[in-house]
């Protein structure tokens, strides 16, 4: 699957882990690393009634970054923590800030930033989750909902506010979010935030929080801009790192179908459709317009699917998400945007009906199927213009993807 591609339009892998090297080398003097590990929630000194959250929210034993990430943040230092998505990373800085609270003070104290709502909703749950022997009282600050509410809500007093970064700006600039007692500051998916354009806005934010806070910054990945952010906002960062080679796609069975041509791909799917809906399934497109026609077709062919895309209010995506999560649908069509703001415990089948653009983008997409531990498939619908991509996706990230078996029935 190889085929040669024009020079410099491509992900060269090389490349990038020498420019990351290059970054990380001048700031050996700036990172301290932490290698101290805890292989059971027990043994982290968590409160009693925080631990009883993080059980009775299903989790037995602490992922790798939650093995050397909980601590740390406990402590109070500046953490940068680099892991897969659907690793743990939200239960990891969920925990470290529910550890450090000051509950007889009904006011803000830890802000985390997102870069899309689904995700920050998302957070809030598991925030919620894990606290709630703890008593904790969340908020999620996002665009597209009413800010009359949001000020309401905030005046009434809140321990932890998560949310996007512009309505949070806007709530810290009227003062209804007051910044006087925040000690920890976390920006979820940050690669995801500075791509999105929001470095200006986190500046901004930062500007208005106090001098001594503390920051931690999650990211499946590092790009060097993520790291100069860095660098501007924390002190003698702890740098926890689940290198590249340790982000496998474990558990994930893999395969790509030879479509040769766009068009195609539709039959392709509809044959398939029958497998999809034994289980829950997500359908990956390029752009919103493509949502759009695939949803069409498919109803047009009487396939019972949802879809859900950037240009949809707020209001719509959560009916359609809750119908999703509850099983009722069981096939979703849906960009990269909304990838990080799926989790669905059950979906064990995503399909790349379009490659990524971007190979870090596949992990993002596929990360949603297995998680924790589950089994997923993964189906990658191969054209001749894609085969590029998919040999750097398989390059990436040291992995082979096969073609597909005709019994994928039995493989889920």
């Amino acid at each position: 699957m190889a085929g040669s591609a024009p020079e410099g339009t491509q992900f060269d892998a090389r490349q990038f882990d020498q420019k990351l090297n290059e970054v990380l080398e001048g700031q050996d003097e700036f990172f301290t690393s932490y290698d101290e590990s805890h292989d059971s929630f027990d043994a982290m000194g968590l409160q009693e009634n925080l631990l009883r959250g993080i059980y009775a929210y299903g989790f037995e034993k602490p992922s790798a970054i939650q093995q050397r990430g909980i601590v740390p943040f406990c402590k109070g230092l500046d953490v940068i923590q680099q892991a897969q998505s659907g690793t743990g990373k939200t239960a990891t800085f969920c925990s470290g800030v529910l550890q450090q609270l000051d509950y007889s003070l009904v006011q803000c104290q830890a802000l985390v930033l997102a870069p899309t709502r689904e995700l920050a909703q998302q957070i809030e749950k598991v925030m919620r989750a894990l606290g709630d022997y703890l008593g904790v009282k969340v908020h999620a600050c996002v665009g597209g909902t009413s800010v009359r509410e949001d000020q309401r809500i905030l005046q009434a007093g809140v321990h932890v506010v998560v949310g996007t970064p512009g309505r949070v700006f806007d709530m810290l600039k009227r003062q209804s979010l007051r910044a006087d007692y925040i000690k920890m500051f976390v920006l979820d998916e940050a690669d995801e935030m500075l791509s999105r354009g929001f470095k200006d806005q986190i500046y901004d934010i930062f500007q208005l929080l106090p001098p001594k806070i503390q920051v931690g910054v999650f990211s499946a990945t590092m790009p060097p801009e993520a790291l100069e952010i860095t660098r501007k906002f924390m002190s003698k960062p702890v740098r926890i790192l689940v290198k590249r080679d340790e982000l496998t796609l474990e558990g994930i069975k893999q395969f790509y179908v030879n479509v040769e041509k766009e068009e195609w791909k539709l039959e392709t799917l509809c044959d398939l459709y029958e497998t999809l809906a034994i289980t829950q399934s997500v359908i990956f497109v390029n752009t919103r317009r493509k949502v759009d026609w695939l949803t069409d077709k498919m109803r047009g062919r009487d396939h019972t699917v949802s879809a859900t895309h950037g240009d949809m209010d707020q209001n719509t995506r959560d009916i359609i998400m809750r119908e999703f999560r509850s099983g009722s649908s069981r096939v979703l069509i849906t960009t990269d945007l909304l990838a990080r703001g799926i989790d669905v415990q059950q979906v064990s089948l995503v399909i790349n009906y379009d490659l990524p653009t971007q190979p870090e983008n596949y992990l993002h997409r596929i990360g949603r199927s297995g998680r924790f531990g589950r089994k997923g498939v993964a189906i990658n619908f191969v054209t001749k213009d894609d085969e590029r991509m998919l040999f750097d996706i398989q390059k990436f990230y040291n992995v082979v993807v096969e073609e597909l078996p005709s019994n994928v029935a039995d493989l889920l």
